[in-house]
């Protein structure tokens, strides 16, 4: 029997697989025999190269979760810039893009995946959340250092409602992601009072 196609960088063309399923049926769909089936290669492949089918996903998480440091790392540099709703409004519909979107549930519905995100990355056990709450605290308290929010801003509680807000807005994927007003309604919602009270 065929063994499949010989796969030049195995671990990547398993995660782009994984992705496809993921974004095309969710991640009830997602199985060791889907993801080799995918990729066209045979099961073997991705036990060789991960010792069972939870590290597989742990390593795919933290390697989709690492490439939103090219969107963190653009929104630290639009401090000072732009407003800050647009600033953020752009930082949320990238932070959450259809990949990020669609791994939030499978890391919510596996146990063990969630145990062994927190043994790689303390407090990481929601990877993608994780990430995001990150990149947006960094950027608020940049911006209340410049002046744009106010200096007695809580930029906790500003953080988790523009994450936590996004990610009720961005989750539901049936009819598509929401419109950039949409986005933009919510960051001005939670941001207002912060923005308004600022030293001029």
């Amino acid at each position: 029997m065929p063994t499949g196609v010989h796969l030049r960088d195995a671990r990547q063309q398993l995660f782009d697989a994984a992705e496809r399923i993921l974004l095309r049926d969710g991640p009830n769909a997602l199985t060791s025999r889907a993801v080799t089936d995918e990729a066209g290669c045979a099961k073997g492949v991705l036990h060789r190269h991960f010792t069972d089918f939870d590290a597989f996903l742990t390593d795919l998480v933290l390697d989709r979760a690492a490439q939103l440091e090219t969107h963190a790392s653009a929104l630290r540099e639009a401090v000072g810039t732009g407003t800050v709703a647009d600033n953020l409004t752009t930082a949320l519909t990238t932070l959450f893009g259809p990949v990020p979107v669609a791994i939030i549930p499978l890391i919510t519905f596996r146990d063990e995946l969630r145990a062994r995100l927190r043994q790689a990355r303390p407090g990481g056990g929601i990877a993608i959340l994780a990430q995001a709450t990150t990149a947006i605290s960094a950027y608020l308290t940049a911006e209340r250092e410049q002046g744009r929010i106010a200096a007695d801003a809580d930029i906790d509680s500003l953080t988790l409602s523009l994450v936590g807000g996004g990610h009720l807005l961005f989750a539901d994927r049936d009819p598509g992601p929401p419109t950039t007003t949409a986005v933009n309604k919510l960051v001005t919602a939670v941001i207002a009072d912060a923005v308004q009270r600022r030293p001029a």
